[in-house]
């Protein structure tokens, strides 16, 4: 039997007799959920395909372009050392950015693409992981579909698409990061439950390790993330029964560690230091008057997050996985379960404290998470540092799993009791999730369409003007003219009226190997 028809039985149909076979033709609802799975698949794929597609029309600008000269003259150490004594001390974004860009413009094209492939991957493995434990059968189908989903609302839902997905430097300050976050948290899944003390070991070291590194890569997701493993190794305290080890409370006090030990390695470096020197002065973190300006900051940055109604498809993509989780549970615990060693093929579900768990642990990291940036940002960046939206990642993808993660638990509270009814209120339930969860994401729909519209044609300007800037060098031209092509919101040579503080212009000409360039 085909995976697809697995997964659409023995929840919307009643049981017939027996050993019998009624001859009836299958209703509908037996392929409802796999054809709403395909249909929600073929939707959010396509969004996120054009992203990637895009990608290869992905031209340098603003960052890019010192980025790019000095990994070539310099080398990657040399950018990392670079950005430590110079630029902010993230050392460990330096080193990435000199990574990528070491191979020329294939790097900066390929990586929409790679972000894409790694986090659908950690998604679907946690969604696996997640299923498993409410002792639910994971259907691949939509777990791809719903990772699909939260990518196309993580990269078009909010303002600055363009930085989140096809900008480099954004991408790796602060997409990234989540995409290593959630593999390091699969591993922390894995290494709190392996039976091997040596591969516990490496766990515990990797995640002290990837803690440092992220401290110096993302100052916003290490404050989130050092947020949730806080919380939750309170949580994981032998005492309150959630864990029967001390494991869990242990690489969640290592990564906290790491991730400490990465922020001292950055606030303290030469670069952070000159960074903050060219901020005026400002009123202590932790006095009122900046409590109060952060937090009508933070009223600022949700209130677009509000008001963007695309994000109801989380919720909607989780209620429809819930309901197809619990249709495969009730099918294979309907036939006889092959038993093993470690038990039946599927779990059964947590107790009432590991679901309050589940249910309260997300509010407070996505609520303090994203006041942690909204503080940062106004440190960084002053008081419009709330409008670098590029760093809401951070906080949004934990909002958007927090979303579906709901969604999933309310299907699979209401899938059994819609099922008991009839056929019918799983169908109406699941039409009803396929609608809402569609229509939101149509709503991205108009914004995608401007981005591939602006790339596309700045890529063809930009490739003219690379042409003849080349074709002026390579006569001995030492000041050529260049005309502003501007993209995602951001600078461009000439942002400002001052040559001498145009940092744009400068590393344009380093680029280029010639003394200045002129607006054309």
């Amino acid at each position: 039997m085909s995976t697809v028809a697995a997964e659409g039985e023995d929840l919307l149909t009643p049981s017939s007799p027996a050993g019998r076979n009624t001859g009836r033709p299958r209703p509908l609802p037996h392929t409802l959920l796999p054809a709403a799975g395909a249909t929600l698949l073929a939707a959010a794929g396509a969004l996120v395909a054009v992203g990637c597609f895009l990608g290869l029309y992905i031209r340098p600008t603003s960052d890019d372009w010192c980025a790019a000269w000095k990994t070539r003259d310099l080398g990657v150490l040399g950018i990392t050392a670079d950005f430590y004594t110079t630029q902010n001390g993230r050392v460990a974004n330096a080193f990435l950015s000199g990574l990528l860009y070491s191979g020329g413009p294939a790097g900066t094209k390929l990586l929409p693409t790679l972000i894409a492939l790694s986090l659908t991957a950690a998604l679907v493995l946690l969604g696996r992981r997640l299923l498993h434990t409410l002792g639910h059968a994971p259907p691949l189908l939509l777990l791809t579909a719903c990772a699909l989903a939260l990518q196309a609302l993580l990269y078009y839902a909010g303002t600055r698409s363009y930085q989140v997905l096809l900008w480099a430097p954004a991408t790796i300050s602060h997409t990234l990061p989540s995409v290593i976050g959630l593999w390091a948290l699969l591993l922390a899944l894995t290494t709190v439950d392996h039976p091997r003390r040596a591969v516990r070991t490496a766990g515990l070291a990797a995640a002290l390790l990837t803690g440092f590194a992220l401290g110096t890569l993302s100052e916003p997701f290490a404050l989130v993330s050092g947020l949730l493993a806080a919380l939750t190794a309170v949580l994981c305290l032998p005492r309150l029964r959630l864990a029967p080890t001390w494991r869990p409370f242990t690489w969640c006090l290592l990564w906290c560690t790491g991730l400490a030990c990465g922020l001292a390695v950055l606030y303290t470096s030469p670069g952070a230091r000159w960074r903050r020197a060219q901020q005026p002065e400002k009123p202590p973190l932790l006095s009122p008057a900046e409590l109060r300006a952060t937090y009508e900051d933070w009223l600022r940055m949700w209130d677009t997050v509000t008001g963007q109604r695309a994000y109801l498809a989380a919720a909607a993509a989780g209620l429809l996985l819930g309901l197809a989780a619990t249709l495969r549970t009730r099918r294979t615990r309907a036939r006889p379960q092959p038993r093993t060693a470690t038990g039946p093929g599927i779990a059964p579900g947590p107790g009432r404290a590991t679901r309050a768990a589940l249910l309260l642990l997300p509010l407070p990291v996505v609520v303090l998470g994203s006041f942690a940036v909204a503080a940062g940002l106004r440190s960084g960046y002053g008081p419009t540092g709330w409008t670098y939206a590029r760093t809401w990642t951070s906080f949004l993808l934990p909002m958007e799993l927090a979303l579906c993660g709901y969604g999933v638990l309310l299907g699979a509270w209401a899938g059994p009791r819609l099922a008991a009814r009839g056929p019918a209120g799983p169908a109406a339930a699941t039409i009803a999730a396929l609608c809402l969860t569609v229509a939101s994401m149509a709503s991205l729909v108009p914004a995608l369409q401007q981005l591939t519209t602006t790339t596309v044609a700045r890529s063809v300007a930009w490739d003219a003007q690379n042409a003849r800037i080349r074709a002026e060098t390579a006569r001995g031209a030492t000041d050529v003219g260049y005309r502003p092509l501007p993209v995602g919101n951001l600078a461009e040579p000439f942002f400002t009226s001052d040559y001498r503080r145009d940092w744009v212009a400068a590393c344009v000409s380093r680029w280029y190997d010639i003394n200045r360039i002129h607006r054309r």
